[in-house]
């Protein structure tokens, strides 16, 4: 058996409005400059925590934390108005591969496990996943906490699972776990990025989906 693991936002579901949004939301409650797209998105695939800290290196610690609790109220607030859809073909993508009796599938997402736990009953993906790693145990993304102990649980050596993401932090993940790692073009650090990390990159989920089954061989 070989698993599978996915990252969420940027991969599985396109959330950049609700994640921009909500830390436009997050900074203006805090008194501080909203922040540009970009420099936002360059942080998804980080724990909140260290997302915050990242993007605001110079406010003390306690503005970190009001940042942070001003993020989940909005993003929870938002989220609820208007949860973020699939990318096109990633249904399919997951439907094909879990058929597969010699493929299990995983997550090792940023986001915490309420907001997962949201998610997967919104787009109704429950069941599809045999381990669900998400922010609340484990050190941030790039640390290889999360992705050994989705290997763990699922019963699978390193070596034989793949990390799935479109972010570098994703793609250093797998790295420092020795995992195989694929990245994805759609999502929020683009393909360049990912290319100079000297990982496949795929185009859309018809693609992605090809290259997991030739690396399942």
């Amino acid at each position: 058996m070989k698993l599978i693991v996915f990252d969420v936002d940027g991969t599985l579901v396109d959330s950049q409005s609700l994640i921009v949004g909500a830390m436009a939301q997050a900074m203006e409650g805090a008194g501080l400059p909203v922040l540009d797209r970009a420099r936002v998105l360059s942080i998804v695939g980080l724990s909140l925590p260290v997302a915050v800290a990242t993007l605001l290196p110079n406010e003390p610690e306690a503005r970190h934390h009001e940042v942070v609790a001003g993020y989940r109220a909005a993003f929870l607030s938002r989220r609820l108005a208007d949860e973020a859809p699939l990318y096109l073909g990633a249904r399919a993508c997951l439907d094909t591969l879990g058929q597969r009796d010699d493929l299990m599938l995983g997550i090792a997402t940023g986001k915490a496990r309420r907001g997962l736990d949201a998610m997967l009953d919104h787009h109704q993906l429950r069941g599809r996943f045999v381990t669900l790693q998400t922010a609340d145990n484990h050190p941030s993304k790039p640390h290889p906490a999360m992705l050994l102990a989705a290997c763990d649980e699922a019963g699978v050596d390193p070596a034989g699972a793949v990390m799935i993401g479109d972010t570098s932090f994703d793609m250093q993940m797998a790295l420092n776990a020795r995992t195989a790692a694929l990245g994805v073009g759609w999502g929020y650090h683009g393909a360049p990025a990912l290319d100079e990390l000297g990982v496949a990159v795929a185009g859309d989920f018809g693609q992605l989906q090809t290259m997991i089954e030739e690396w399942a061989r």
